[in-house]
């Protein structure tokens, strides 16, 4: 059978988030899905040519967009205009455009600390949160910016960037086109993170999900245990980039998802 229409009402398009425009798509019908991707990835690249559009589609109604700064969103070379809650409100932006007032959301590493955010500041408009590839960073956000991942992106070549991480971010950046000014300017940008409190106040089921050798995002533990009744999985022989497309991975939440009660 084919895959969805990437054009499937009430389709693609784009609105304006306090200035920037911002990218998204919906795939079929029903209770609505938002999914958040991460840092140097896109819409497509995170979740539709990994098969998880075709996973989620038998279920809910999958509502996706191309974070400020990446995919055909808007990408702008000012740290300010990704610091604070500018993305968290970019999802919520997106619910109000398209007149969803509830939604389970979704999102992956970048995506997830997003999630986390859009979630603690308006838990009235979500039912449930998954959350992959996330761990200690989300709970202390990046109130100073991240500037070795910000310098790496700026440096002239790779091969004068020290930091393995911020390395391999570059690499990743630059192999997937990405505009190398706006992801300097997203890690330049201060974001607050979760406190322990607001995780705490959490009320809706969570789960998490991480390759058990994901070594980028810190350990999920303390998250998971800070999040009343959050489950936890991990999958074994993954890592952050590698569990993205893994079946597992799509089982788990398929299950999850299945496994809410009706609105």
């Amino acid at each position: 059978m084919a895959g969805p229409s990437r054009l499937t009402p009430p389709g693609a398009g784009t609105f304006d988030s306090s200035g920037v425009p911002i990218h998204y798509e919906v795939f079929g019908e029903g209770r609505a899905i938002v999914l958040v991707h991460g840092f140097t990835a896109s819409l497509l690249l995170n979740w539709v040519a990994t098969g998880w559009v075709d996973e989620l589609t038998p279920i809910r109604q999958v509502v996706g967009l191309d974070a400020r700064g990446h995919g055909l969103s808007g990408k702008p070379h000012d740290p300010e205009a990704y610091s604070g809650d500018t993305m968290p409100n970019d999802v919520i932006g997106l619910m109000d455009h398209l007149g969803i007032e509830q939604a389970d959301l979704f999102g992956y590493s970048m995506g997830s600390v997003i999630s986390l955010r859009a979630l603690t500041n308006r838990p009235e408009r979500f039912t449930s949160v998954v959350l992959g590839g996330a761990g200690d960073f989300a709970r202390s956000g990046t109130p100073g910016g991240n500037p070795v991942r910000a310098d790496a992106m700026l440096a002239k070549d790779q091969d004068s960037i020290s930091d393995p991480t911020a390395k391999g971010f570059r690499a990743l950046a630059e192999a997937l086109g990405n505009d190398l000014e706006a992801l300097a300017a997203y890690s330049m940008a201060a974001r607050p993170g979760v406190s322990d409190e607001a995780l705490a106040g959490i009320d809706v089921p969570v789960l998490i999900v991480n390759g058990a050798d994901d070594t980028i995002v810190g350990s999920p533990d303390g998250l998971a245990a800070a999040i009343p009744g959050a489950e936890l999985v991990k999958i074994p022989g993954k890592d952050h980039l590698t569990v993205v497309a893994d079946p597992q991975f799509k089982a788990t939440v398929a299950r999850f998802l299945s496994e809410l009660p009706p609105l």
